[in-house]
């Protein structure tokens, strides 16, 4: 049997899916947390054109996805 805390991956894709980003933030993954940002930052800039919204989605799930996952 294996000794070591097992981290809860539902907490930081809870985070994240309240906050984008969050809950890569809480992980430690500073760098995946900024781009995140970024991304939404340039779909809500891209939101004028129609398609920014659509990205914006699957940048969203996609995060709550990795926040679970990694």
């Amino acid at each position: 049997m294996n000794c070591r805390c097992k981290r809860t991956h539902g907490v930081p894709a809870l985070f994240s899916f309240f906050i984008p980003g969050f809950g890569q933030l809480v992980k430690g993954q500073v760098s995946k947390a900024v781009g995140v940002w970024i991304a939404l930052i340039i779909c809500a800039f891209m939101s004028v054109i129609g398609i920014g919204f659509l990205m914006g989605l699957v940048v969203w799930i996609a995060q709550v996805y990795d926040a679970y996952n990694a």
